[in-house]
């Protein structure tokens, strides 16, 4: 007689409770997505890590709307934090993004509860199939984000947030050596917005592609590849790459012909930067340190510090943003904008250049930072950038900086939100 199917012995089970795992780790403590999926899915195939990925970030990009659904179903609203909740979120979001048939994503949601609330999760979980229900296109931003960007950038820039977050975005690669961007974009079968950028046509795996394994050119959004634009060629000068990994910023500058000091805190994202340089034959002094205890040996030429922020610009890639920073995240991490930043200014040989950037859609972690940093030191003035300097459908503020937003070459498949200035030291 064949042995009764235990819970843990259902198919996809494991999968799911690291998705539990996975989603608690994001909305009730707070980390960043890619740093928990590890310990959530230690032990697990990697096909079955990517599952439990997807079904956290398709989770978290549909969560307003999977909330309503649950709460049409329900006579009184279940806390957010509820077990039921999460497991009812987990099992639609399979079938209603990911292709699960009901039957299927019921059979490994209810041995992840117990007692009184697996009756609850089974009969909710039906009222819901059985309409037959869509999520809606696009996607409703959290009402907390709506609330902070509508006064920063007025009522229609949430409405176009969400409209590129239903959106998967598009693929972007640097080009090693610019001037055979024309060639690389016929060969990758993409479209060219600048010297050495190209836009992909599909969203394969790129390491199948041509040139990856020789290191012609490397995965970058289009606006993160923007900062190092703004410091032209190197002509071996030197440049500190200040919070480098993994990397993309330092092989455009080694590229570009500086001589790179690449500074980061992170071992493991060093290691990854390591990687990227060895495969593209390009060369840089990397160096593992706090940035708050550490200094150079002598002033330098040029500073890129693409400092720490709330990384809401890359939303689209990450969408668990939205839902983990906050207020209080953004001031905290304006605070250590701010004093990276100062200490920075110091390491400046005079007339040289500092490129701040943050992949941020917060003014508190962009303009408002410039605007203090420039009050404060009066040694430093905006040296704008100029339309030659940028990729096609991006362009210069009036203020003298450069902001991407969700509508920033939206015909095009939009970019990552980013701030950058360029601020110059007076030459003594």
């Amino acid at each position: 007689m064949a042995r009764s199917t235990r819970p843990d012995d259902v198919p996809g089970l494991a999968t799911r409770r690291a998705a539990l795992r996975l989603l608690d780790a994001v909305l009730r403590r707070g980390d960043p997505l890619e740093n928990a999926l590890h310990g959530a899915a230690q032990g697990l195939s990697q096909p079955d890590r990517a599952m439990v990925h997807a079904i956290a970030a398709e989770t978290l990009r549909h969560l307003p709307d999977l909330d309503t659904l649950i709460d049409g179903a329900t006579r009184q609203r279940l806390p957010d934090d509820a077990k039921a909740r999460m497991v009812l979120r987990i099992a639609l979001i399979q079938v209603l993004a990911l292709g699960t048939a009901p039957h299927a994503a019921i059979a490994t949601a209810l041995p992840l509860v117990d007692g009184g609330p697996r009756k609850l999760v089974h009969g909710v979980f039906g009222t819901i199939t059985r309409a037959t229900p869509t999520l809606p296109v696009p996607p409703t931003l959290p009402s907390e984000v709506v609330a902070r960007w509508t006064p920063l950038w007025g009522d229609a820039m949430p409405i176009a947030a969400a409209q590129v977050y239903a959106d998967r975005p598009p693929v972007d690669v640097s080009i090693r050596d610019p001037g055979q961007t024309g060639m690389w974009a016929e060969r990758l079968g993409g479209e060219s917005l600048a010297p050495g950028h190209v836009r992909l046509p599909g969203h394969g795996a790129v390491t199948d592609l041509p040139g990856f394994d020789e290191g012609a050119w490397w995965v970058q959004d289009l606006a993160a590849s923007c900062p190092a634009r703004l410091l032209g060629a190197g002509d071996g000068r030197g440049v500190l790459d200040l919070c480098a990994a993994p990397g993309g910023k330092t092989m455009q500058l080694a590229a570009a012909g500086w001589d790179v000091t690449a500074v980061d805190q992170s071992k493991k994202r060093l290691e990854r930067l390591s990687s990227n340089l060895a495969r593209t034959n390009l060369s840089a002094t990397i160096v593992q340190a706090d940035l708050r205890q550490w200094e150079p040996s002598a002033p330098v030429d040029a500073i890129l510090l693409d400092a720490p922020c709330s990384a809401t610009g890359i939303y689209r890639r990450h969408p668990d943003v939205l839902h983990r920073i906050g207020a209080r995240q953004i001031a905290e991490l304006a605070e250590l904008q701010t004093e990276l930043l100062d200490r920075a200014a110091q390491w400046l040989k005079p007339g040289g250049t500092i490129i701040y950037a943050t992949c941020s859609l917060e003014k508190a972690e962009g303009e408002d930072q410039i605007g203090s940093f420039l009050r404060a030191h009066s040694d430093f003035r905006l040296a704008p950038p100029v339309q030659a300097e940028l990729p096609e459908g991006i362009e210069p503020s009036a203020e003298g900086w450069l902001r991407t937003l969700p509508v920033t070459l939206a015909d095009k498949g939009g970019t990552d939100g980013f701030f950058i200035a360029r601020l110059a030291r007076d030459a003594g």
